[in-house]
Protein backbone atom coordinates (compact mmCIF):
# COMPACT_ATOMS: atom_id res chain seq x y z
CA UNK A 1 0.00 0.00 0.00
CA UNK A 2 1.14 3.32 -1.26
CA UNK A 3 1.15 6.33 1.57
CA UNK A 4 0.19 9.34 -0.71
CA UNK A 5 0.70 12.93 1.02
CA UNK A 6 0.34 14.81 -2.64
CA UNK A 7 -2.12 14.32 -5.44
CA UNK A 8 -1.61 12.62 -8.06
CA UNK A 9 -2.48 12.79 -12.19
CA UNK A 10 -3.02 10.05 -14.45
CA UNK A 11 -1.43 10.06 -17.76
CA UNK A 12 -2.85 7.90 -20.40
CA UNK A 13 -1.06 7.48 -24.16
CA UNK A 14 -3.84 5.66 -26.34
CA UNK A 15 -2.16 3.65 -29.37
CA UNK A 16 -3.55 1.30 -31.74
CA UNK A 17 -2.18 -1.85 -30.66
CA UNK A 18 -1.01 -0.88 -27.00
CA UNK A 19 -2.18 1.76 -24.44
CA UNK A 20 0.16 3.09 -21.65
CA UNK A 21 -1.15 4.45 -18.29
CA UNK A 22 1.06 6.06 -15.46
CA UNK A 23 0.17 7.41 -11.82
CA UNK A 24 2.56 10.86 -12.09
CA UNK A 25 3.17 13.47 -9.42
CA UNK A 26 2.40 16.70 -9.05
CA UNK A 27 6.23 17.46 -10.60
CA UNK A 28 6.10 15.16 -13.58
CA UNK A 29 7.86 11.82 -12.02
CA UNK A 30 6.15 8.91 -12.96
CA UNK A 31 4.95 7.13 -9.93
CA UNK A 32 3.80 3.90 -11.31
CA UNK A 33 3.47 3.24 -15.00
CA UNK A 34 1.54 0.10 -16.88
CA UNK A 35 0.38 -0.44 -20.52
CA UNK A 36 -2.67 -2.76 -21.78
CA UNK A 37 -3.90 -3.94 -25.15
CA UNK A 38 -6.23 -1.30 -26.79
CA UNK A 39 -9.16 -3.35 -27.97
CA UNK A 40 -10.20 -1.65 -31.45
CA UNK A 41 -13.12 -4.04 -31.67
CA UNK A 42 -16.98 -3.10 -32.38
CA UNK A 43 -16.20 -0.42 -33.72
CA UNK A 44 -14.01 0.86 -30.14
CA UNK A 45 -16.62 0.73 -27.55
CA UNK A 46 -14.46 -1.36 -24.85
CA UNK A 47 -11.66 1.23 -24.90
CA UNK A 48 -12.97 3.46 -22.40
CA UNK A 49 -13.83 0.69 -20.34
CA UNK A 50 -11.17 -1.28 -20.86
CA UNK A 51 -9.05 2.16 -19.45
CA UNK A 52 -11.47 2.98 -16.46
CA UNK A 53 -11.28 -0.71 -15.11
CA UNK A 54 -7.57 -0.83 -15.80
CA UNK A 55 -7.26 2.39 -13.15
CA UNK A 56 -9.72 0.92 -10.82
CA UNK A 57 -7.74 -2.28 -10.68
CA UNK A 58 -4.63 -0.75 -10.09
CA UNK A 59 -5.94 2.38 -7.51
CA UNK A 60 -7.28 -1.15 -5.68
CA UNK A 61 -3.66 -2.81 -5.98
CA UNK A 62 -2.00 0.45 -4.78
CA UNK A 63 -4.43 1.41 -1.80
CA UNK A 64 -5.24 4.81 -3.67
CA UNK A 65 -8.74 6.57 -3.96
CA UNK A 66 -10.31 8.47 -6.15
CA UNK A 67 -10.17 11.77 -4.33
CA UNK A 68 -6.13 11.33 -4.26
CA UNK A 69 -6.60 12.18 -8.34
CA UNK A 70 -6.58 15.64 -9.56
CA UNK A 71 -7.26 14.85 -13.10
CA UNK A 72 -6.76 12.54 -16.03
CA UNK A 73 -5.00 13.30 -19.06
CA UNK A 74 -4.94 11.57 -22.52
CA UNK A 75 -3.15 11.50 -25.77
CA UNK A 76 -5.27 9.97 -28.60
CA UNK A 77 -4.16 9.23 -32.62
CA UNK A 78 -5.46 11.92 -35.13
CA UNK A 79 -7.32 15.86 -34.27
CA UNK A 80 -8.65 16.57 -31.40
CA UNK A 81 -10.91 19.06 -30.19
CA UNK A 82 -9.20 20.40 -27.04
CA UNK A 83 -12.15 22.06 -25.12
CA UNK A 84 -14.99 19.61 -25.97
CA UNK A 85 -12.80 16.65 -26.03
CA UNK A 86 -14.20 15.02 -29.22
CA UNK A 87 -11.68 13.03 -31.29
CA UNK A 88 -12.07 14.01 -35.27
CA UNK A 89 -11.52 11.14 -37.31
CA UNK A 90 -8.75 8.11 -36.24
CA UNK A 91 -7.59 5.42 -38.65
CA UNK A 92 -6.86 2.85 -36.62
CA UNK A 93 -9.33 2.72 -33.44
CA UNK A 94 -12.76 1.91 -35.06
CA UNK A 95 -14.26 5.04 -33.66
CA UNK A 96 -16.75 7.31 -35.83
CA UNK A 97 -16.14 10.69 -36.64
CA UNK A 98 -16.51 13.03 -34.07
CA UNK A 99 -15.77 10.70 -31.33
CA UNK A 100 -17.32 12.10 -27.62
CA UNK A 101 -14.20 10.37 -25.72
CA UNK A 102 -13.71 12.84 -23.16
CA UNK A 103 -17.76 12.75 -22.34
CA UNK A 104 -17.28 8.80 -22.60
CA UNK A 105 -13.96 8.75 -20.49
CA UNK A 106 -15.52 10.75 -17.60
CA UNK A 107 -18.70 8.67 -17.49
CA UNK A 108 -16.82 5.95 -17.09
CA UNK A 109 -14.04 6.94 -14.83
CA UNK A 110 -15.84 9.28 -12.57
CA UNK A 111 -12.71 11.36 -13.06
CA UNK A 112 -12.43 15.52 -14.65
CA UNK A 113 -10.70 14.50 -18.39
CA UNK A 114 -9.02 16.39 -21.13
CA UNK A 115 -7.58 14.91 -24.56
CA UNK A 116 -5.37 16.43 -27.34
CA UNK A 117 -3.90 14.81 -29.62
CA UNK A 118 -0.73 11.94 -28.97
CA UNK A 119 2.02 13.98 -30.62
CA UNK A 120 0.95 16.89 -28.37
CA UNK A 121 1.32 15.33 -25.41
CA UNK A 122 4.67 13.83 -26.56
CA UNK A 123 5.84 17.42 -27.26
CA UNK A 124 4.84 18.24 -23.30
CA UNK A 125 6.22 15.90 -22.11
CA UNK A 126 9.78 16.54 -23.83
CA UNK A 127 9.08 20.52 -23.01
CA UNK A 128 8.10 19.58 -19.18
CA UNK A 129 10.76 16.71 -18.21
CA UNK A 130 13.10 15.80 -21.38
CA UNK A 131 14.89 17.10 -24.16
CA UNK A 132 13.09 20.28 -24.47
CA UNK A 133 14.83 21.35 -20.66
CA UNK A 134 11.78 23.96 -19.95
CA UNK A 135 12.12 25.66 -23.51
CA UNK A 136 9.09 27.70 -24.39
CA UNK A 137 9.34 27.39 -27.77
CA UNK A 138 9.80 23.89 -29.04
CA UNK A 139 8.61 22.16 -31.75
CA UNK A 140 9.10 17.93 -31.18
CA UNK A 141 8.72 15.58 -34.21
CA UNK A 142 7.99 11.94 -33.94
CA UNK A 143 9.33 9.73 -36.17
CA UNK A 144 7.54 6.49 -36.16
CA UNK A 145 5.07 4.47 -38.26
CA UNK A 146 4.24 7.77 -39.57
CA UNK A 147 5.70 11.36 -38.58
CA UNK A 148 3.96 13.32 -35.76
CA UNK A 149 3.89 16.82 -34.62
CA UNK A 150 3.77 19.12 -31.70
CA UNK A 151 3.85 22.48 -31.82
CA UNK A 152 4.63 24.66 -28.70
CA UNK A 153 4.99 28.48 -28.56
CA UNK A 154 5.05 30.69 -25.46
CA UNK A 155 4.91 27.29 -23.14
CA UNK A 156 1.84 26.03 -24.93
CA UNK A 157 0.69 24.01 -27.48
CA UNK A 158 -0.45 25.44 -30.73
CA UNK A 159 -4.19 23.70 -31.12
CA UNK A 160 -5.32 25.63 -34.25
CA UNK A 161 -9.18 25.97 -35.60
CA UNK A 162 -9.51 22.71 -36.04
CA UNK A 163 -7.23 20.58 -33.77
CA UNK A 164 -4.95 20.03 -36.71
CA UNK A 165 -1.93 22.10 -35.80
CA UNK A 166 1.41 20.59 -36.14
CA UNK A 167 0.56 18.11 -38.83
CA UNK A 168 3.89 18.45 -39.69
CA UNK A 169 4.14 14.17 -41.59
CA UNK A 170 1.60 16.20 -44.10
CA UNK A 171 3.52 18.78 -44.84
CA UNK A 172 4.23 18.22 -49.05
CA UNK A 173 8.20 17.19 -48.95
CA UNK A 174 7.92 16.00 -52.88
CA UNK A 175 5.68 18.42 -54.42
CA UNK A 176 5.68 16.83 -57.84
CA UNK A 177 4.23 13.26 -57.46
CA UNK A 178 5.94 11.80 -54.90
CA UNK A 179 4.99 8.60 -53.14
CA UNK A 180 0.70 7.87 -51.38
CA UNK A 181 0.25 8.72 -48.12
CA UNK A 182 -2.41 7.30 -45.84
CA UNK A 183 -4.11 11.24 -45.42
CA UNK A 184 -5.34 10.95 -49.36
CA UNK A 185 -2.13 13.19 -50.76
CA UNK A 186 0.73 12.55 -52.62
CA UNK A 187 4.71 13.57 -51.22
CA UNK A 188 3.94 13.84 -47.76
CA UNK A 189 6.96 14.04 -45.52
CA UNK A 190 5.54 10.75 -43.48
CA UNK A 191 5.97 8.94 -47.07
CA UNK A 192 9.89 9.92 -46.71
CA UNK A 193 10.89 10.13 -43.21
CA UNK A 194 8.84 7.71 -41.48
CA UNK A 195 10.45 4.31 -40.48
CA UNK A 196 7.74 3.26 -43.38
CA UNK A 197 9.11 5.73 -45.67
CA UNK A 198 12.70 4.82 -45.11
CA UNK A 199 11.44 0.98 -45.67
CA UNK A 200 10.15 1.74 -49.12
CA UNK A 201 12.86 3.78 -50.12
CA UNK A 202 15.21 0.98 -49.34
CA UNK A 203 13.48 -1.61 -51.14
CA UNK A 204 12.69 0.86 -54.32
CA UNK A 205 16.52 1.37 -54.02
CA UNK A 206 16.91 -2.36 -54.08
CA UNK A 207 14.99 -2.82 -57.39
CA UNK A 208 18.11 -1.40 -59.06
CA UNK A 209 21.41 -2.37 -56.89
CA UNK A 210 21.85 -5.84 -56.00
CA UNK A 211 25.00 -5.86 -54.32
CA UNK A 212 25.76 -4.84 -50.40
CA UNK A 213 25.05 -5.72 -47.13
CA UNK A 214 21.25 -4.56 -47.05
CA UNK A 215 20.65 -6.51 -50.46
CA UNK A 216 21.86 -9.38 -48.87
CA UNK A 217 20.25 -8.93 -45.61
CA UNK A 218 16.79 -8.29 -48.06
CA UNK A 219 17.91 -11.33 -50.15
CA UNK A 220 18.04 -13.73 -47.03
CA UNK A 221 14.98 -12.91 -44.67
CA UNK A 222 12.76 -11.23 -47.81
CA UNK A 223 11.84 -8.14 -46.12
CA UNK A 224 13.87 -5.31 -44.17
CA UNK A 225 13.16 -2.58 -41.26
CA UNK A 226 14.23 0.88 -40.84
CA UNK A 227 16.83 -0.02 -38.11
CA UNK A 228 18.56 -2.80 -40.94
CA UNK A 229 19.19 0.36 -43.32
CA UNK A 230 20.90 2.56 -40.45
CA UNK A 231 22.90 -0.32 -39.04
CA UNK A 232 23.97 -1.19 -42.59
CA UNK A 233 24.94 2.16 -43.53
CA UNK A 234 27.20 2.36 -40.29
CA UNK A 235 29.30 -0.53 -42.19
CA UNK A 236 29.24 1.77 -45.20
CA UNK A 237 26.79 0.48 -47.08
CA UNK A 238 25.87 2.16 -50.29
CA UNK A 239 22.36 2.16 -50.66
CA UNK A 240 21.95 2.32 -47.23
CA UNK A 241 23.72 5.72 -47.21
CA UNK A 242 21.61 6.89 -50.17
CA UNK A 243 18.39 6.65 -48.95
CA UNK A 244 19.53 8.19 -45.47
CA UNK A 245 21.31 11.52 -47.64
CA UNK A 246 17.73 11.28 -48.93
CA UNK A 247 15.61 11.50 -46.30
CA UNK A 248 18.06 13.55 -44.47
CA UNK A 249 17.51 16.10 -47.15
CA UNK A 250 13.75 16.31 -47.20
CA UNK A 251 13.04 16.15 -42.87
CA UNK A 252 16.05 18.82 -42.67
CA UNK A 253 14.43 21.25 -45.47
CA UNK A 254 11.01 21.13 -43.82
CA UNK A 255 12.51 21.61 -40.21
CA UNK A 256 14.05 24.55 -41.83
CA UNK A 257 10.43 26.16 -43.07
CA UNK A 258 8.85 25.29 -39.90
CA UNK A 259 12.18 26.95 -38.03
CA UNK A 260 11.89 29.75 -39.91
CA UNK A 261 7.82 30.81 -39.54
CA UNK A 262 8.01 29.77 -35.96
CA UNK A 263 11.68 30.37 -34.79
CA UNK A 264 12.05 27.80 -31.61
CA UNK A 265 14.43 27.68 -29.08
CA UNK A 266 14.46 23.51 -29.85
CA UNK A 267 13.55 21.34 -32.29
CA UNK A 268 13.38 17.69 -30.77
CA UNK A 269 12.95 14.72 -32.42
CA UNK A 270 11.46 11.78 -31.17
CA UNK A 271 9.92 7.94 -31.92
CA UNK A 272 11.30 4.96 -33.20
CA UNK A 273 13.28 5.81 -36.17
CA UNK A 274 15.14 9.11 -33.87
CA UNK A 275 16.87 5.79 -32.14
CA UNK A 276 19.30 5.58 -35.29
CA UNK A 277 21.11 8.99 -33.09
CA UNK A 278 23.99 10.93 -35.51
CA UNK A 279 23.75 8.71 -38.15
CA UNK A 280 20.46 10.35 -38.99
CA UNK A 281 20.58 13.76 -37.03
CA UNK A 282 23.98 14.73 -38.28
CA UNK A 283 22.61 15.07 -41.88
CA UNK A 284 19.35 16.61 -40.45
CA UNK A 285 20.98 19.51 -39.10
CA UNK A 286 23.54 19.86 -42.15
CA UNK A 287 20.61 20.08 -44.78
CA UNK A 288 19.16 21.94 -41.56
CA UNK A 289 21.63 24.62 -41.62
CA UNK A 290 21.28 25.17 -45.69
CA UNK A 291 17.32 25.98 -45.58
CA UNK A 292 17.31 27.52 -42.44
CA UNK A 293 17.41 31.56 -42.59
CA UNK A 294 20.94 32.42 -40.99
CA UNK A 295 19.37 34.01 -37.19
CA UNK A 296 17.03 31.10 -37.23
CA UNK A 297 20.02 28.73 -37.43
CA UNK A 298 22.11 30.17 -34.79
CA UNK A 299 19.23 30.11 -32.46
CA UNK A 300 17.70 26.69 -33.10
CA UNK A 301 18.93 23.40 -31.18
CA UNK A 302 17.75 20.38 -33.09
CA UNK A 303 18.24 16.94 -30.32
CA UNK A 304 16.58 13.60 -29.97
CA UNK A 305 13.98 13.27 -27.26
CA UNK A 306 15.00 11.58 -23.99
CA UNK A 307 12.05 10.34 -22.44
CA UNK A 308 11.27 7.46 -25.52
CA UNK A 309 7.68 5.83 -24.61
CA UNK A 310 7.16 7.92 -21.59
CA UNK A 311 6.86 11.30 -23.30
CA UNK A 312 3.19 10.65 -24.40
CA UNK A 313 2.05 9.71 -20.46
CA UNK A 314 4.00 12.87 -19.10
CA UNK A 315 2.68 14.94 -21.18
CA UNK A 316 -1.29 13.95 -20.54
CA UNK A 317 -0.45 14.14 -17.24
CA UNK A 318 0.96 17.98 -17.88
CA UNK A 319 -2.56 18.57 -19.65
CA UNK A 320 -4.43 17.34 -16.84
CA UNK A 321 -2.18 19.67 -14.10
CA UNK A 322 -2.16 22.96 -16.17
CA UNK A 323 -6.09 22.58 -17.78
Amino acid sequence: MIILAEKWLIGVDLGGTTTKLAFINYYGEIIHKWEIPTDNSEEGKNITINIAKAIDTKMEELGLSKDQIIGLGMGAPGPVNLSTGVVYNTVNLGWKDNYPLKDLLEVETSLPVIIDNDANCAALGEMWKGAGNGAKDLVCVTLGTGVGGGVIANGDIVQGVSGAAGEIGHITSVPAGGAQCNCGKTGCLETIASATGIVRQAVEKLQMVNTGELAAFYKEKGHITAKDVFDTARGGDAASLSVISETAFHLGLALANIANTLNPEKIVLGGGVSKAGDILLKPVIENFGKFAFPRVKESTVIDIATLGNDAGVIGAAWLAKNK
